[in-house]
């Protein structure tokens, strides 16, 4: 892709990602995501009702009358977006992408975050870490991460989601909220590395699918490939047997998957691509704020 098509992407991705961010999930982002704790604010005078427990001891001492200690919510948080580049998400049968979608919801959850004084990282996986972008803030570090979605080419085509995991639990030191983007394509069972991670981190799964992976469409002939291994052959799509196996496993994969997130407390949305991802990122925000 050349430079000047890569930046008008950019351009156009983040007009629609501030105005969703500033005018859409205003205030929602930030009562579904917690900061870290209570920061320390200030001292003020003792009054009836304060716990004891707060009594600033030195302040007391020095005014000779009881002070304590104000505490605050600390709202500024680490986000990760850990964003899946294997080979299965250049694929999309219905407006766009899963990778087209997934860069478009992850440019609006980064500046959703930015909006909220947050930092921001990104680790971007195939079957290993193919690039990991360090934390920070400010508008130039969220169009160099879209830059990266709209222009980087992955060393392998294969999906490692449990490695994506260890890696997070490894690299982030302090509890951070994490945003997992990918089609969960997995060949493995990383349910343990995810109990893991959710353990130490806040972690929310994004699901973004093709409405042919859950349902075949009745169109005869049909030549498949798959994106990770290149394994091609032909299906004919005219059996109702084939199509019914096809929608018994893609409900037992999603029901594995859903059970996994639920044992590790893991908040998930499915996307399709042809679906509005803003209502699906809206229910999931009043679903946090609740909760």
């Amino acid at each position: 892709m050349e430079t000047s098509e890569i930046l008008k992407k950019v351009r156009k991705i983040e007009i629609k990602a501030r105005g969703l961010s500033s005018n859409v999930f205003a205030g929602q982002y930030h009562s579904a995501f917690k900061g870290r704790g209570m920061a320390f604010s200030e001292v003020r005078e003792y009054q009836y009702g304060d716990d004891v427990r707060d009594i600033d001891w030195n302040v007391t001492a020095r005014f000779h009358r009881p002070y304590v200690k104000v505490f605050e919510e600390e709202r500024e948080l680490t986000v990760m977006l850990l964003i899946d580049v294997s080979g299965s998400l250049d694929f999309g049968t219905r407006r766009q992408m899963k990778r087209d979608l997934v860069t478009e919801i992850a440019a609006t959850l980064a500046f959703s975050a930015i909006q909220n004084n947050d930092k921001i990282g990104v680790a971007f996986f195939s079957d290993h870490i193919e690039k990991y972008i360090p934390p920070k803030k400010g508008r130039r570090h969220i169009l160099y991460i879209i830059r990266e979605m709209l222009d980087f080419k992955p060393t392998s085509r294969r999906t490692d989601v449990q490695g994506a995991l260890e890696f997070l639990t490894s690299v982030a030191k302090r509890r951070c909220t994490a945003f997992v983007l990918s089609d969960f394509y997995a060949r493995q069972d990383f349910s343990q590395a995810l109990q893991i991670c959710s353990r130490k981190h806040d972690v929310v799964a994004i699901q973004v699918y093709d409405l042919i992976a859950r349902q075949l469409p009745d169109v005869g002939l049909m030549r498949v490939v798959d994106a990770e291994t290149g394994h091609e052959q032909y299906i004919d799509t005219g059996s109702r047997r084939l199509r019914q196996v096809h929608e018994q496993y893609w409900n037992r994969r999603q029901q594995q998957l859903n059970d996994a997130m639920t044992r590790s407390r893991v908040d998930m949305i499915s996307i399709a691509t042809n679906e509005d991802y803003v209502k699906q990122l809206m229910l999931l925000f009043r679903r946090r704020t609740k909760s």
